[in-house]
């Protein structure tokens, strides 16, 4: 039994919900948790609902299977009715939140609301703040509608003058931005926080706005457009890639709409000729909503209440790594293993910085796939060239809705003298590999998660330094492979897809299926984002019915369903969603005793394993080897946030029992507090 990988997905995104619907998660945390669902809905929508709907209008062609045995014209109903009632939840948790924040004063009021005083901050806020963004966009029925932006928030506004005369309508673009914020502070008393939608400034001010014209009545309301994100990138041998990513960006831009979210209180006469001209007619393109949309700006409500906040866990110390010393020293001794985000990103980076003015270093080879706005490991990079080191750069610009900022770092890296080589022809780049050549000594690093100071706060991950000497050779392989993509190459010690990975995890399942059937003990574990390869769950049916005990911890899509009786009975699957977003990646197999363990840039996706290339690295070091199997029996032992996936789509909590209560993030904190 397959389980089709949207619908695995929207259920997945329903677990986000239950965070925001949770009250032991601090309130205005939940909030927060309220702008992360919608932002993945959001993101599916343009990205996988998009695809469904491209592939049910084919003709002529051979009807495409999805996951699960779908065809897109079954599936796509199934994927708008859990959409929509995602939508519904969503409403509906937003209210019991908002209600539960002015029980603590904190009210998110409208233009209708404000004291005298307030209108007059919003009037001279939108003076001195918002006015100078607007371009107000005039509609008329005979003219093509202005092109309108994916990613962006609209008012549609209605300027009425009487019975016997012609409305005229108009858009303005909302201008959210970092300097101009979706959610504005008011001035209030001194037991309350009101705060106001920049939308609603907008609307207070629309008198300003459209004072040329002679109206009785005037109203705005709010929609968004969702257009379809598929990036093409034209054959034209003629151009760079940067080019031709340029133009299939702009391309994007111009992506067919695949759905309206507009205000349910919006006059029909104004829909029509807004739908119309965006050329939306079927039902299902048209979603009527509430009063605000691109609610993922939630992520960024104001922080006016930091009781009221997730408490901080600062990031800690690597033991072995003292501050102001030599970390390239370190690991000339041994291993060091870090776990994000409780171990500070700080190591990574002081690495890069050591190498990058360290006389006796040459050159750093590193793969990028996404970066933070600033990135401090761009500005090492570009400092070690300065420096004079050799410095390459294995840049992916098809990192989806990170693009555009990899084309731009690509410009400013081989500005500064930094060798930059744009992915490999036909897959992806997104392995998490670094190289430093030093005089007669190499070092490396292999990890889980983006070079990315930003979301290493955020993001579950994992890294490993190691100058092993395999591993060194190994990595120095993979570079030259990268970087002249003709030659054969071949590894020692690490994994590397799509090559030889898939082989290699298919090898250690049938060698796990092997001992359990002459009795032996055998068992895997394994923790991934998402599992959706179809013959890598058919391996692990296999195993379940050869008797080999699985344990897997599958944040986000998982196709395998486990308890099924006869196929799935020995394996356990839970799902972690809590404050950070759990996204490394390690497997574990009992292999007669002589454990194997690895980390590494892959889920068991088909896309990972046969499209991308990503490295692994088997774990060498026992005290390692402990340590992140502690880790895995900590997160397993989980009964606040993890999910038992024994029933497809229910997102059960795992049952506490008598076992005490254990959140495994903030058990591992603690745990790593204590590791000396």
């Amino acid at each position: 039994m397959i389980n089709n990988r949207d619908l695995s997905w929207l259920t997945f995104n329903e677990r986000v919900l239950q965070e925001a619907q949770d009250k032991s998660v601090p309130l205005l945390q939940r909030l927060r948790f309220l702008g992360i669902f919608s932002n993945n809905q959001d993101e599916f929508i343009k990205v996988r609902v998009a695809n469904i709907v491209r592939v049910s209008q084919m003709k002529g062609k051979k009807v495409a299977q999805f996951s699960g045995g779908y065809t897109a014209k079954e599936l796509l109903p199934l994927v708008n009715s859990q959409v929509n009632a995602g939508q519904k939840k969503f409403v509906q948790t937003y209210a019991e939140i908002l209600s539960e924040m002015e029980h603590q004063g904190i009210y998110v009021i409208n233009e209708k609301q404000l004291t005298r005083r307030q209108k007059q901050f919003c009037r001279e806020y939108f003076s001195s703040v918002v006015s100078q963004r607007l371009v107000p966009l005039i509609i008329r029925k005979t003219t093509e509608m202005p092109f309108l932006q994916d990613n962006n928030i609209y008012h549609a506004v209605k300027m009425s003058s009487g019975r016997n005369s012609n409305p005229r309508y108009a858009v303005i673009q909302i201008p959210v931005s970092s300097s101009c914020p979706r959610f504005v502070v008011l001035p209030s008393t001194k037991d309350r926080n009101d705060i106001i939608f920049l939308d609603d400034i907008i609307r207070l001010c629309l008198d300003e706005i459209f004072f040329m014209f002679n109206y009785k009545t005037i109203s705005a309301y709010t929609f968004k457009l969702m257009r379809d994100a598929q990036l093409t990138i034209d054959d034209d041998i003629s151009k760079s890639l940067i080019e031709k990513m340029e133009t299939g960006l702009q391309n994007r831009l111009h992506g067919q709409p695949v759905r309206l979210i507009y205000d349910k209180e919006m006059p029909d006469d104004l829909l029509d000729i807004i739908s119309s001209k965006l050329k939306l007619k079927d039902k299902e393109e048209l979603d009527a909503g509430g009063r605000y949309h691109l609610m993922r700006d939630l992520m960024k409500f104001p922080k006016v209440r930091p009781d009221l906040e997730s408490k901080e866990l600062e990031p800690l110390q690597h033991p072995d790594i003292e501050p102001s010393s030599s970390i390239l020293k370190v690991i000339n001794k041994k291993d060091i293993f870090l776990n994000y985000p409780y171990h500070t990103f700080n190591h990574f980076i002081d690495f890069l910085r050591e190498a990058a003015i360290d006389p006796k270093v040459e050159s750093i080879y590193i793969t990028l796939y996404r970066t933070a706005e600033h990135s401090k490991v761009v500005n090492a990079l570009i400092n070690a060239a300065k420096n004079g080191k050799k410095v390459v750069v294995l840049l992916e610009l098809l990192a989806r809705f990170d693009e555009e900022q990899n084309v731009e770092y690509s410009e400013l890296l081989q500005k500064e003298g930094v060798k930059v080589i744009h992915g490999v022809n036909g897959v992806k780049v997104h392995s998490k590999l670094v190289l430093v050549e030093r005089k007669n000594k190499g070092y490396v690093y292999v990890g889980t998660g983006n070079f990315n100071e930003s979301t290493a706060r955020i993001y579950g991950d994992f890294g490993l330094f190691t100058s092993n000497l395999q591993i060194v050779s190994d990595a120095e392989a993979i570079f030259d492979f990268l970087i002249n993509t003709h030659r054969h190459f071949s590894c020692k010690r690490l994994m590397v897809a799509p090559y030889y990975m898939r082989a290699q995890f298919e090898e250690l399942i049938k060698n796990e299926i092997k001992n359990a059937r002459s009795g032996k003990k055998a068992y895997i574990y394994a923790k991934f984002n998402s599992l959706t390869d179809e013959n890598i769950i058919n391996l692990l049916y296999k195993a379940s019915q050869s008797g080999v005990e699985i344990r897997l911890i599958v944040r986000g899509v998982c196709c395998l369903q486990p308890q099924l009786k006869g196929q799935s009975e020995n394996i356990r699957i839970i799902s972690i969603v809590d404050r950070y977003l759990e996204h490394a990646r390690m497997a574990i197999f009992h292999n007669d005793g002589d454990e194997r363990i690895y980390m590494m840039s892959a889920d068991w996706m088909t896309r990972n394993l046969d499209r991308r290339v990503e490295v692994g690295v088997p774990i060498l070091d026992k005290k390692i080897k402990q340590t992140m199997k502690d880790v895995f029996e900590i997160q397993w032992s989980d009964n606040e946030k993890a999910r038992d996936l024994a029933i497809f789509g229910s997102n059960t909590y795992v049952e506490r029992g008598d076992n005490p209560p254990c959140r495994s993030q903030i058990a591992l904190y603690d745990f790593y507090k204590e590791v000396k």
